[in-house]
């Protein structure tokens, strides 16, 4: 497929699809006119790249986790760093979670104030 159809199918852009070619992070087979072609497994390896980013993995970081996903083999080191970022990832969902109960507890609190009258008015 054309980059144009890969950046459809799992909503990266153009610009980011050879963005993750720079970082050796997505390959593309050339035609004789230069036009990039991907096989159909990019679709879901894009996808993994875009989880790992939005997660906060640099790169570097994603680039040396990719042969992993494909031959499932890694080095005690890389699943150290790996571990790390597990981690890391855990402790910003326990701190999203925390920040969404407050917002539960101040839209609640919020309602019940319509609901009786007293608004709350902005300053």
């Amino acid at each position: 497929m054309r980059i144009g159809e890969l950046a459809t199918r799992t909503g990266a852009s153009v610009r980011a699809l050879r963005y993750y070619e720079e970082q050796h992070l997505l390959a593309a087979e050339r035609s004789p006119s230069g036009q990039r072609h991907y096989p159909e497994g990019a679709v879901d390896r894009v996808r993994l790249i875009r989880q790992l980013y939005a997660a906060g993995l640099p790169s570097k970081s994603i680039a040396d986790l990719l042969p992993c996903v494909v031959n499932g083999e890694a080095t005690p080191e890389l699943l150290d760093r790996l571990s790390a970022e597990r981690d890391r990832i855990d402790s910003q969902i326990g701190e999203m979670v925390s920040a969404r109960n407050r917002l539960d507890t101040v839209i609640a609190a919020a309602t019940a104030n319509w609901r009786t009258g007293q608004h709350c008015r902005p300053r």
